[in-house]
C-alpha cells in the first residue's frame, strides 16, 4: 500500500477529512462505503504509528530505569 509512507499527521488529517465528508452526508451508498473503507485504512496507519511510538517510549523508559538502577544500586528505594 502506497499510504504506508504517510506520516502520522498526514494520515490523521486525511482521516479527519474522510470523517467530515461522511458526516456531511449526501453520498451514495457506494461512495459512503468507499470512504468508510478508506477511513479504516487511514485509522490502521495511525494506530501503527501510535503503537510504534508507545513501544519507543516503553523502551526509553525501561532504559532509563535500568540506568537509574545501575547508578545507585537502590532502584526501589525512595531515598
Amino acid at each position: 500500500m502506497a499510504d504506508e509512507s504517510l506520516s502520522y499527521e498526514q494520515a490523521r488529517d486525511k482521516l479527519t477529512a474522510v470523517v467530515k465528508r461522511l458526516e456531511a452526508g449526501g453520498l451514495t451508498l457506494e461512495e459512503s462505503l468507499k470512504l468508510w473503507e478508506r477511513g479504516e485504512e487511514l485509522a490502521t496507519i495511525c494506530e501503527e504509528w501510535l503503537d510504534g511510538a508507545r513501544a519507543r517510549l516503553a523502551a526509553a523508559m525501561a532504559k532509563r530505569r535500568a540506568a537509574d538502577s545501575d547508578s545507585d544500586g537502590q532502584a526501589d528505594a525512595p531515598f
